[in-house]
């Protein structure tokens, strides 16, 4: 038998790789039905002359309990810092998740009614903060914030246009919430509303009735001294590598101290990455999972022309979920404290705290550190108040601590992204912290559990 001339081969290989390829090649194909439109969306102006602007989306109450005037306002922040908002909206707690489907070879993406939407009795707002991140618009890189101060001017300003928006909006209570690196923003926020409130007329007031913080970095000195202990205990590190990580972490803690901001912010960065690769994880944010979460569903999502038109957003902007342009720019901030502002907020208004049980990287022990150095006068009678167990359905959803102001949740089965994974459970808390229900009714909580439960994390 005559054997086949090289190139011939070479030829027939081409051939068989290019029919592999288009039988097997991926298109995006992305739908935005009618129900699924904000009630309100576009920009807001931080500077008229330079043209940055926050973006936002708006989601009115689906079955308000109240008059829409009365009906509360939930602002969501994201993290990052740099990360958009639309993640929240359309991957955590937004009305409608982006949904994955192949056929024929076709990636379609498509929005699905989410359950657990906290837009069911509170209208939602999302915001792109800061600018440059998400759709929203920084004139220039010098424009985009440095620090939290900063960044709270613009919240403020963004926030009180879009209470312009619309008569009924005026007097409707505001609450912050946020997670991740929003646990500075959304202090900072808070802190600063406060504070310019005190001297502005009535009328020009923001009417901020609490602050929520999931997951949050905060206080990020003794936060970051938490991770050896916290994996060594969970049974993802030994002794060794837990005094090897403990060395890591006071040396992020030294240099913190030190004010040497942007190597304090590689150190931390250093403990995360080696404890990642001593543990085999797929994921710091939530040790159960075997992939990380599929954020980049929204990008692709809303990389759409089709997309950014429904939504009223620049058509020209590269959608990134998380910007490094704002990354970098707050890179000297992320291991400055905000503690003072929570301590400043619990004293003036209520405060709820949550974290997802199974988050590694800003999870339960990293929270209560920080919690119990608060200066608050209540702190001792929080720090002695009962941990209650918290139902949802008549199942297990987690534990509330409560005195008067602070509230503490701990929400089982949940990693960083808490109303990714447990949508319903989180959609019950924010409405009863809110409407002031059950275990989170105001002041002391008494009650004391009827039974233990159990919770696999496996």
């Amino acid at each position: 038998m005559e054997s086949t001339p090289k190139h011939q081969q070479l030829l027939h290989l081409l051939l068989l790789t290019t029919l592999i390829y288009l039988s097997s090649a991926i298109s995006i194909q992305s739908s935005f039905p009618q129900e699924a439109l904000p009630t309100k969306s576009g920009y807001l102006t931080i500077n008229s002359t330079s043209g940055s602007s926050i973006f936002y989306t708006f989601y009115e109450a689906q079955n308000p309990r109240t008059p829409i005037y009365d009906t509360p306002i939930v602002i969501w922040l994201q993290g990052g810092p740099g990360c958009s908002s639309m993640l929240g909206n359309f991957y955590e707690l937004g009305p409608f998740r982006v949904s994955f489907s192949l056929r024929h070879n076709v990636e379609h993406l498509t929005l699905v009614r989410n359950s657990g939407s906290w837009n069911r009795i509170f209208g939602v707002l999302f915001i792109d903060n800061p600018i440059g991140t998400g759709f929203s618009i920084a004139g220039s890189p010098d424009e985009v914030p440095r620090n939290q101060h900063d960044v709270a001017k613009h919240l403020f300003i963004a926030v009180r246009e879009f209470i312009g928006l619309e008569k009924s909006f005026e007097n409707r209570p505001i609450y912050a919430t946020g997670e991740s690196y929003a646990g500075k923003y959304v202090p900072a926020f808070g802190y600063y509303t406060l504070k310019k409130n005190a001297r502005l007329a009535k009328s020009r007031r923001l009417n901020l009735a609490g602050v929520g913080i999931g997951n949050g970095l905060t206080d990020p000195e003794i936060q970051v001294g938490t991770h050896a202990l916290n994996a060594y205990y969970s049974g993802l590190i030994n002794g060794k590598q837990k005094m090897e990580l403990e060395k890591l972490q006071e040396e992020a803690i030294r240099l913190t101290r030190n004010g040497n901001w942007s190597e304090a912010t590689s150190a931390r960065l250093r403990v995360l990455g080696t404890l990642s690769n001593m543990t085999g994880l797929a994921t710091l944010y939530d040790f159960r999972r075997l992939k990380p979460y599929e954020d980049d569903l929204v990008g692709k999502f809303l990389s759409s022309v089709e997309i950014k038109r429904a939504l009223k957003a620049k058509e020209s902007i590269s959608f990134e979920v998380c910007s490094d342009l704002v990354g970098n720019a707050l890179n000297d901030d992320v291991m400055k404290s905000v503690r003072y502002m929570v301590e400043f907020l619990v004293k003036n208004t209520k405060v709820l705290l949550y974290q997802g049980q199974c988050d590694l990287r800003d999870g339960v022990v990293s929270a209560e550190v920080w919690m119990k150095k608060m200066k608050w006068e209540g702190i001792g009678k929080f720090l002695e108040a009962e941990r209650n167990v918290w139902s949802v359905n008549d199942e297990l959803a987690g534990y509330v601590q409560k005195w008067e102001n602070l509230t503490h949740v701990v929400v089982m089965n949940a990693g960083h992204l808490v109303p990714t994974d447990q949508a319903v459970n989180s959609q019950a808390m924010i409405e009863d912290w809110v409407l002031e229900k059950g275990l989170f009714a105001t002041g002391q909580v008494t009650q004391k559990p009827s039974h233990i439960g159990t919770c696999s994390i496996g």
